[in-house]
């Protein structure tokens, strides 16, 4: 009996010491991994989608509470003016979950662009939603207040061709992305004025 209990709090302790551990590393490593993935694979898409802009829009970023919460935005300058802001949200696909990111006018509150981060999509069918610069295009200059649904579902986005679940995943993250922009569009104004 002493010897299983001995077994016991060896086994408790060496967890707690463990998961103690593992905490730690996480905690220290978690500014970097954010830092990377906006670098290698935020970065590019928001640089894409706000090509043209005088200013590097990932490094003119800010944050903003949302509720509970906190969301970054990145801020593009056009016509000497921060006037476009992008923001990243996900939504579920085939394969998981997909990174969208979508850039906004603030002065006309239409689409820029849209891009895919990340995504766990078929190869060579959902992933045409990341490479396939038509599917992104279709969503340029479109009002944020227009609901963004594929012609199936009686939107005007046409879904790629046997990937249609990834072509609604892109749609519903952009209309979040839209939902969010108009809740917070005060908030971003003054950000972007200051």
């Amino acid at each position: 009996m002493r010897e299983m209990l001995k077994l016991f709090l060896t086994i408790v302790v060496f967890s707690a010491v463990a998961g103690g551990l593992l905490a730690t590393v996480r905690s220290a490593t978690r500014d970097r991994i954010e830092f990377q993935q906006l670098v290698f694979v935020k970065g590019p898409t928001i640089r894409q989608i706000m090509q043209g802009s005088s200013n590097d829009p990932v490094e003119a970023s800010f944050k903003l509470l949302d509720g509970d919460v906190e969301r970054t935005f990145f801020a593009g300058e056009f016509d000497g003016s921060l006037n476009t802001v992008a923001l990243e949200t996900y939504a579920g696909g085939y394969g998981g979950e997909i990174g969208v990111v979508a850039a906004i006018n603030v002065e006309t509150d239409r689409i820029v662009g849209v891009g895919v981060t990340t995504h766990s999509e078929t190869p060579g069918l959902g992933s045409r939603a990341k490479t396939d610069p038509s599917f992104s295009r279709q969503f340029e200059d479109k009002p944020v207040a227009e609901p963004f649904k594929v012609k199936a579902d009686g939107g005007a986005i046409d879904a790629l061709s046997g990937a249609t679940i990834t072509s609604r995943g892109v749609c519903q993250a952009v209309s979040e992305i839209a939902d969010i922009y108009i809740r917070l569009k005060d908030n971003i104004i003054a950000e972007l004025k200051s």
